[in-house]
């Protein structure tokens, strides 16, 4: 899959597009117990093993909980703030930790009950290699952060901010004296969208690079934590399983590598990158859970009909046990996606971030499943629809709809937020620009949409659709047309239980409402304005932000 790559400036902070998503990279050679040799190797200072990469990078683990307890690059000390570690969740605690050394590779081990986390360096790079592998639920670990010392990096993308004076919500979104919100939620960035998080001075860089997520969950459009910083210090993370707004099962197993990396100021390099990772090196290193790259497979796609070219389409794979994804060629649909480990997936092709294609591939070690042009049925795409108005587009998101951009890196109370109310004529121009992206019961409910029928189309029934991207609390829309026919109160669909539209995602289940409204409801008259008002249903929820709401997609009434 491809996407933009920003090139860095001066003291700024970066989140990168993303080149590709492949497989765990491979990494090689046994292990043998070694002293150091030359600068590059390690000691034991009774408390730690130290590393030396023999670049300008040395670092720290624990011996006795595996903790990252120092990342010194060029003589200055990068790690810590709040007199923490860097570590495996808020760290493992007592575990086993060893170390040995082969050639121009060290490997340090950590074992906490099931779990096992490696960090593994090679000669001469200014680098720190991670994987972890959770293969239960029996220890809490869904994140590797990085905590830096503060004052190193300036915070040029402040919304991960997360020291304000008052706190607005569960103890982890703020707000600052001008009202704007600051939260660690508030990445913007999907996973589809990086490579890689980090801060530069200009003169120093450091970053941490994703890995390819294989055994994470959500998908390619996820938003969970990227960075954030605070008074004492800033967090880099690569996050392992993130429960917000999450709509698949937490998936176990190796992953991994995803790398610290320090550099002179730049971007760390794209051979980093997981789709361009190659690490050989490391297949016989006794990692669990490892897969080497021989044993992974590959599905290429010819190419993919029935698209609209205004919009980009992405391929995914997933099963319970790994997820992948690729984008589609804007020229034909042509896709390929490599490194993904053996077993049967379900195919599912997205336009923008909506699902309008799903099929079945099955994966073999070594080998490549090539399929024949993927044809998307005209009627799997709401778009092809005939309709009266539209408002919105069928994308899968929210995008186009009033404040829909600010949500992804702020709080729905944020001074910067156009007003969540306000009624919106068909026609005008700026139906979609005016209506509010989300719906709360509590806030704006009632949303009223007028709009104008010919004498034909009100003397038919009309099908009229709400599409939505996820709800809060079983939020759903009710609606009554021009005060004298009222639909039935819609079930709810499957949706993630936890906050959503407060912490910056949108993305759960696409999901389409639809209502068969009577020809008795429409005015007879072709001059008058009809009336439509949207509320929002639900026994659940709280107040005002965190009453039931709804995210929109597209709303239309067909003909």
């Amino acid at each position: 899959m491809s996407g933009s790559v920003n090139r860095p400036v001066r003291r700024r902070t970066f989140v990168l597009g993303t080149a590709a998503a492949a497989g765990s990279a491979a990494l090689a050679g046994p292990l043998a117990e070694s002293a150091s040799a030359a600068s590059f190797g390690y000691t034991d200072d009774g408390s730690n093993y130290v590393v030396d990469t023999g670049a300008s990078l040395v670092f720290k683990v624990s011996k006795t909980n595996g903790d990252l307890t120092s990342l010194l690059y060029k003589g200055t000390e990068y790690q810590g703030y709040g007199g923490m570690n860097s570590h495996v969740e808020s760290g493992l605690g007592a575990s086993t930790v060893t170390i040995a050394q082969s050639g121009t590779t060290i490997l340090i081990s950590v074992t906490h009950g099931t779990l096992k986390h490696y960090y593994a360096a090679r000669s001469g790079e200014n680098n720190v290699y991670l994987w972890t592998n959770k293969a239960d639920t029996s220890v809490s670990a869904t994140r590797y952060i990085v905590r830096v010392k503060a004052g190193l990096f300036l915070n040029d993308q402040p919304d991960s901010y997360t020291y304000a004076p008052t706190t607005i919500e569960s103890a982890d979104v703020f707000a600052k004296s001008d009202g704007q919100t600051r939260s660690k939620h508030y990445s913007k960035n999907r996973v589809i969208d990086y490579d890689y998080v980090g801060w530069t001075t200009g003169s120093v860089g450091l970053w941490v690079v994703r890995s390819n997520h294989e055994k994470a969950s959500g998908g390619p459009f996820y938003r969970s934590l990227l960075r954030h910083q605070s008074a004492d210090g800033g967090g880099l993370y690569e996050i392992l399983y993130y429960g917000e707004n999450q709509t698949e099962a937490q998936r176990f197993g190796l992953q991994g590598p995803y790398v610290i990396a320090l550099t002179d100021g730049g971007a760390p390099s794209s051979s980093l990158y997981h789709a361009n990772l190659t690490t050989a090196w490391a297949d016989g290193l006794g990692i669990s859970g490892y897969t080497a790259a021989s044993s992974r497979g590959r599905v290429a796609g010819v190419g993919i009909t029935g698209r609209d070219t205004a919009y980009a389409y992405t391929v995914g794979l997933a099963n319970s046990a790994a997820q992948y994804w690729g984008s589609a060629r804007a020229s034909d649909g042509y896709f390929s996606i490599a490194g993904v480990l053996p077993g049967t997936y379900t195919l599912t092709v997205f336009k923008g971030e909506l699902a309008v294609y799903t099929g079945s591939v099955a994966v073999t070690a070594g080998g490549t499943t090539t399929l024949n042009s993927i044809a998307i049925p005209a009627s799997n795409d709401p778009s092809n629809a005939s309709a009266i108005w539209r408002i919105g587009n069928w994308d899968g998101s929210p995008g186009g709809f009033k404040n829909a951009d600010l949500m992804t890196y702020a709080h729905p109370s944020d001074v910067r937020a156009a007003s969540w109310t306000g009624n919106v004529v068909v026609g005008s121009g700026t139906e979609t620009s005016a209506f509010p992206c989300y719906l709360w019961k509590d806030v704006n409910s009632g949303i009223i949409v007028y709009f104008k029928l010919t004498a034909a189309q009100s003397s038919a029934a009309h099908t009229l659709r709400i599409g939505v991207t996820t709800a809060y609390a079983n939020g759903r829309p009710q609606v009554v047309v021009n005060d004298t026919w009222t639909s039935a109160v819609p079930s709810p669909p499957t949706q993630p239980s936890t906050r959503s539209l407060t912490v910056g995602s949108y993305r759960g289940n696409n999901y389409t409402f639809t209502y068969s409204v009577p020809a008795s409801a429409w005015l007879t008259d072709a001059g008058a304005y009809n009336t439509l008002k949207i509320s929002v249903a639900s026994g659940s929820g709280t107040t005002s932000f965190l009453s039931a709401g709804t995210s929109v997609d597209a709303i239309d009434l067909l003909a």
